[in-house]
């Protein structure tokens, strides 16, 4: 049914039988199918005009609203290739990434610009253009065609990610439907950034099924986000632990607090046994927690009816996904034994774009290796133990350490810099730093850091010390810093909710 078929092209199709029936809600805009079809083929005719092809590289950096869905169809419908843009980003940030991907150009709000890179202000003459373009009349092929360089979330120290096909990303959409119930009747309220690959990969699948889009991006207030849901009618919802353990703070023993909605899920991180219990009983009775990577798409699913004794585990894995731990042989281990975690699927990538390197450590054999370790037990459920890649967490999103660690050294006070994860109740894991700068404050470097980084990537706290202790192969040893990193307590002042990964 979906061979060689554009992800977009399932948008005719909901306009002719459907057209009146709500495709994107953004605060007072409702655009229906039949509506944002036709917008979606102006956008790309429109698109076309301004020398964009298939094949080229697209970047879209723009905030949560209504014309970032649109061009997440548009760009794929002309055959170009999206490359997803964090709104959070610096200019500089944002020009690293795409100029290493070569983009062709760069959707942004007005005043965003780049260096060397043609950007295209979404303003009001970029309406009027849309309005006044001769709508393309069919989209470009899709099946194996590239359409998404699909970003881990905050990685710009040095950017990777696999260029997945339209076949791959609608297999991705046939796992939604199968593991996790997405239909075409459900009013999804999209309260997690479109930048984080989950949050993303969701909304383009809720408009592929032609179910409704309800756009609430963060920041704001957890009693903000409890009232969207209710005044939407929202069916499904999507949240990081971060925020969930919020809302947990703020329920109280009179019924669920999310308790209208069908399905609730969390992913990004991992929930404590009791949260989730607590998740179940005080927020939405439906909890889903998956696991999953923004390279790989989704691995497995803890399900409400998985009882305790699935406690601690990330469930079992998601429809037509194999998932295997094995050794340093490359040998699945038996249950219960502790080794690498890989998966492969349709929905999998086979390599990172134009990286050999790191693509010859992470794709092997049609199996891709997450960076995780873990363990299966005998009726296939995955626990995690650890993580081999060198990555913080922070409140759900991705930040890699050598990319804080590389402006901290561009400070030229500062010889030499190591980035840890600083476990945090509130966030999952803070950024925190050590440097061997003589002469520079923290309060300078912390500055220096936010002129160069999105806030998220900041350290929450900068240590100097008079050297950093190394292995005897010269290599920082980060055991040892983390050791001295003294414990953080829940704060108690209430926060605004953060942006997540994917």
């Amino acid at each position: 049914m979906f061979e060689g078929m554009n992800l977009a092209a399932m948008l005719a199709g909901h306009a002719r039988r459907r057209p009146s029936h709500p495709a994107i809600i953004d605060r007072g805009l409702v655009l229906t199918f039949g509506e944002l079809d036709p917008l979606v083929r102006r956008t790309a005719a429109h698109l076309r005009a301004l020398g964009a092809g298939p094949g080229d590289v697209v970047g879209v950096w723009l905030d949560d609203r209504a014309g970032h869905l649109v061009a997440l169809q548009a760009v794929p419908f002309l055959g170009a290739v999206l490359l997803p843009l964090d709104p959070r980003w610096t200019a500089e940030e944002a020009g690293r990434v795409a100029a290493f991907f070569a983009a062709r150009l760069v959707l942004a709000e007005p005043g965003r610009n780049l260096d060397g890179i043609a950007c295209v202000a979404v303003d009001d003459a970029w309406d009027a253009a849309v309005a006044a373009a001769t709508p393309l009349d069919r989209a470009a092929p899709g099946g194996d065609a590239p359409v998404v360089l699909s970003l881990s979330s905050g990685t710009t120290g040095r950017p990777k990610g696999p260029m997945l096909s339209h076949a791959q990303f609608i297999s991705r959409f046939v796992i939604q439907w199968a593991t996790l119930g997405f239909c075409q009747q459900d009013r999804y309220l999209s309260a997690t950034p479109l930048y984080f690959g989950a949050g993303r990969g969701f909304v383009m699948g809720y408009l592929f099924a032609g179910a409704t889009v309800i756009l609430f991006p963060p920041p704001y207030e957890p009693a903000d986000l409890v009232r969207a849901v209710q005044a939407h009618g929202a069916t499904t919802l999507l949240l990081v632990p971060t925020l969930l353990r919020r809302l947990l703070a703020m329920a109280g023993g009179g019924g669920r607090l999310l308790g209208g909605l069908r399905v609730l899920l969390s992913t990004g991180a991992t929930l404590h046994a009791e949260e989730r219990h607590a998740v179940m009983d005080r927020l939405a009775a439906n909890f889903i927690n998956y696991y999953g990577s923004t390279e790989g798409g989704g691995v497995s699913v803890l399900l409400p009816g998985h009882g305790a004794e699935a406690d601690g585990s990330v469930g079992q894995p998601v429809f037509a996904t194999d998932v295997q731990v094995v050794g340093g042989d490359e040998r699945p281990l038996p249950a219960g034994e502790t080794g690498r975690i890989r998966y492969r699927g349709p929905a999998v990538a086979g390599a990172f774009h134009n990286d050999p390197e790191a693509s010859a450590a992470a794709f092997r054999d049609g199996w891709y290796y997450p960076g995780d370790l873990g363990r299966l037990d005998g009726d296939g459920f995955l626990y995690l133990t650890g993580r081999a890649k060198d990555v913080i967490i922070r409140g759900g999103v991705n930040v890699y350490p050598d990319e804080v660690e590389q402006i901290l050294l561009a400070h030229p006070a500062v010889r030499d810099a190591a980035v840890v994860a600083w476990p945090s109740p509130d966030l999952g894991e803070e950024v925190a730093a050590f440097v061997v700068a003589p002469g520079a404050t923290a309060a300078d470097l912390a500055a220096h850091c936010r002129a160069h980084l999105a806030p998220y990537k900041v350290p929450r706290e900068i240590f100097a010390v008079d050297d950093l202790p190394r292995t005897t192969m010269d290599k920082v040893a980060k055991d040892q810093l983390a050791r001295r990193l003294p414990p953080l307590t829940p704060t108690t002042k209430p926060k605004t909710a953060e942006g997540s990964r994917g």
